[in-house]
């Protein structure tokens, strides 16, 4: 069975029909063309297929792309843009970018991954920063996870983070550079980082 839904994608509408079936993962890339999110494991163990779906984080690969109807879905592709409007960005040439869009309009985490070097072959980097995204969001709003001492405000030490960022893994290993690129966004965000 096929239906037609609209999902927002990294700020533009897109409408399509999909099988039931279908998980968001494959209607974003197969369909949409948007290949940040990328296809590790397809079972919800690597994260690699991170995407935010109303600022929450979600496995792409174990969400079926009819429940996105109407939703609102941020890929790695699209995080600068929830910071910068469009018309902020400048000049623009023949795609549409302004010539220093790659340095200028990078979300912070973004930013702190390159400035950290926390990426090796850059398959995981995309689900890694989304999740980042959406972690320190989730630490903000005050959401314990399950190494936050009871009845204490979660701090973002070392554990903290690597307990939050747990269900994105990284074959290349780059976790001793990925914790201090996500508590240096942290800090320049204005969160108290925890040693």
């Amino acid at each position: 069975m096929h239906t037609e839904i609209t999902v927002r994608v990294d700020g533009a509408p897109r409408r399509l029909t999909v099988d039931t079936r279908t998980t968001l993962l494959d209607a974003l890339r197969e369909r949409l063309g948007v290949t940040s999110p990328k296809k590790g494991c397809d079972h919800g163990q690597c994260g690699a297929c991170t995407v935010l779906s109303g600022g929450k984080r979600v496995l792409s690969c174990l969400t079926l792309a009819v429940t996105q109807d109407g939703a609102r879905v941020t890929t790695a592709e699209g995080l600068a843009a929830e910071d910068t409007a469009p018309d902020e960005r400048g000049p623009v040439d023949g795609d549409g970018r302004s010539p220093d869009d790659t340095d200028r309009h990078l979300h912070p985490v973004q930013r702190a991954f390159i400035d950290r070097d926390a990426f090796q072959c850059g398959y995981c980097t995309p689900g890694q920063v989304v999740s980042a995204v959406g972690m320190l969001r989730e630490f903000a709003r005050g959401w314990p996870s399950a190494v936050t001492e009871g009845g204490r405000e979660p701090r973002l030490d070392h554990a903290e983070i690597a307990e939050r960022m747990s269900g994105n893994l990284c074959r290349c290993a780059a976790y001793v550079n990925i914790v201090p690129a996500i508590q240096q966004a942290a800090a320049e965000a204005g969160t108290e980082v925890a040693g």
